[in-house]
């Protein structure tokens, strides 16, 4: 990849309540692996390819300051697993539209195998696609389908 493509790249992984626990919460349904381990193991693949960043909150506002602040910084595109907001925040949702930054949705479970509620996601619409039920490879794949996304085109 050459030496502009890979400046102009650059993804943030954020996660939403209760994902600081990832690795010992609830292990039958997000398994054991902890997000330190995949962080490492993404920032080995995509060292040379992208600048990879990480924040996690379990706060709401602070995550939409959050998407304030990388649409002030110029990040290429988001990876976001919001957690239970995904259901409840109109205010993450809104954020994610009035930024207008490129965002994945994730999440580690098969929502669509869960409770009704889980079912039901108020961000799907202002992210470019969604992905669920991977485990931890979610982040690897939405990583994958923003990347085209965010490449210069010729």
């Amino acid at each position: 990849m050459d030496t502009v493509s890979k400046e102009l790249m650059w993804i943030e992984i954020i996660n939403g309540p209760n994902l600081a626990r990832l690795g010992l919460r609830e292990p039958a349904i997000y398994g054991r692996e902890t997000m330190e381990d995949c962080l490492e193991r993404l920032h080995t693949a995509y060292d040379e390819r992208l600048r990879l960043t990480y924040f996690q909150s379990h706060h709401e506002g602070s995550l939409i300051e959050r998407l304030y602040e990388l649409q002030d910084q110029h990040v290429s595109g988001i990876v976001l697993n919001a957690g239970a907001y995904t259901h409840t925040s109109l205010a993450l949702a809104d954020a994610l539209r009035a930024t207008e930054l490129p965002a994945i949705e994730v999440h580690l479970s098969q929502v669509y195998q869960r409770e009704p509620i889980r079912q039901s996601s108020l961000i799907a619409p202002a992210c470019r696609g969604v992905i669920t039920g991977l485990g931890m490879d979610v982040y690897r794949l939405g990583i994958e389908a923003l990347i085209p996304l965010l490449s210069p085109r010729a």
